[in-house]
């Protein structure tokens, strides 16, 4: 049994060896190709060749990286803030008030999960176009706000069924009102929620470039993914590899560097939400 037992985790190892080998290798070949003078597209699988931030510097100033990051924090983090306040206001009445009604709405929100903002598309595009609203960089803020909702409230609705309901009760005795109730009392215990909301939606948003290049026409207002279109060349302008890797770790950098200095908090938050949802 032990032998068996030793070949299994022998076998376990291997695929797992295999998987982050076919994992590590485009990520070794994006980084060191990066690392290389621009135009130089020779053989990419000879790793770290050579050493020198030409391709980061040609991409930096082709991207115009301060004012696309910038777009990208204010489109995020502006959008993440209706999310918690919205899906985690509109959850509350849901997982409270014990009616047909309410369970009527709780579907209702389960329901835009089913469905793929892209399929909409057309319509909202034809709609937002009908009530003349300008195509800036928090135009698409509309599109990521609805489309995280079902999700969220889906999530908050499942925290909620979790605090119990006599800490509200002893506030309202104590002439607390409901907002003071909400935000004072309820809304702090759901921190593991909001912590995985945050992370999921909020890496979807910072990484989509679909809604962007639908809704902003002018090339100062575009995110980070959008403004990596432009490197991938045509065939009268062949892609610069080099320059193109180096704008990819550019993009990449601030939440590897977001994930390394709040490392703890997003893998309780993934953890919480995995347990919770």
């Amino acid at each position: 049994m032990k032998k068996k037992a030793n070949i299994q985790n022998l076998a376990i190892y291997a695929v797992l060896g295999i998987y982050c080998i076919i994992t590590l290798v485009p990520l070794l070949t994006v980084l060191s190709g990066s690392f290389r003078h621009v135009g130089n597209n020779q053989n990419f699988l000879k790793l770290f060749t050579e050493f020198t931030f030409d391709s980061y510097l040609t991409a930096f100033k082709r991207m115009n990286f301060w004012q696309v990051f910038l777009n990208s924090v204010l489109t995020t983090f502006g959008s993440l803030v209706v999310i918690v306040f919205v899906g985690s206001a509109a959850s509350y009445p849901v997982s409270r008030i014990k009616s047909r009604f309410s369970r009527f709405l709780y579907y209702f929100f389960i329901a835009g999960l089913v469905i793929p903002a892209q399929m909409t598309i057309i319509p909202v595009t034809q709609m937002i176009s009908g009530l003349n609203i300008p195509n800036t960089r928090f135009t698409p803020m509309i599109m990521f706000i609805t489309c995280s909702l079902p999700f969220t409230t889906f999530l908050y609705t499942g925290f909620l069924k979790g605090v119990p309901v006599e800490i509200e009760e002893a506030a309202y005795i104590d002439g607390a009102s409901l907002a003071v109730r909400f935000f004072k009392i309820v809304f702090p215990l759901l921190k593991p929620a909001t912590i995985s909301v945050i992370i999921t939606q909020g890496i979807w948003i910072w990484n989509d470039y679909f809604f962007p290049m639908v809704f902003i026409s002018k090339s100062k207002q575009y995110s980070l993914p959008v403004a990596l279109l432009q490197f991938l060349g045509d065939k009268e302008n062949p892609a610069q590899w080099t320059v193109l890797f180096a704008a990819c770790i550019l993009c990449a950098l601030p939440l590897i560097l977001l994930f390394g200095v709040f490392q703890k908090q997003f893998v309780n938050g993934v953890a919480a939400g995995a347990v919770k949802g």
